[in-house]
């Protein structure tokens, strides 16, 4: 997903947790949803990340010589500069471009 695309803030905003946790109905759990859906966001980053830095390792044995590669400190950069994955996730959730359910409720609409 092209998480540049998704227009998040890049530092911290208060937010109304009574407005943001309405369609829940639970502050906790609009708190765990946002964070599940955060340590996706940043498993995903990260491994994006690891295999495009893949691309421009060398096979070494001498660990003294470091090489720096100008493309490879752009992608740093590039990810270093992107929202935090909270703040992804707050704003998917926000969008209400985030998909949950819980099991324990629908189980007692079903009784």
């Amino acid at each position: 997903m092209d998480y540049k695309r998704l227009n998040a803030p890049t530092n911290t905003q208060t937010l109304d947790m009574n407005k943001l946790c309405e369609e829940v109905g639970n502050v906790y759990e609009t708190v765990a949803i946002i964070a599940k859906r955060a340590n996706q966001i940043s498993a995903d980053l990260k491994k994006e990340l690891e295999d495009k830095l893949q691309e421009f390792t060398t096979s070494n044995d001498n660990i003294e010589e470091v090489f720096e590669n100008k493309e490879q400190i752009e992608v740093s950069r590039y990810y270093e500069k992107l929202p935090k994955p909270t703040l992804l996730a707050t704003k998917e959730f926000i969008d209400n471009k985030i998909f949950y359910r819980n099991p324990a409720k629908e189980k007692e609409k079903m009784k």
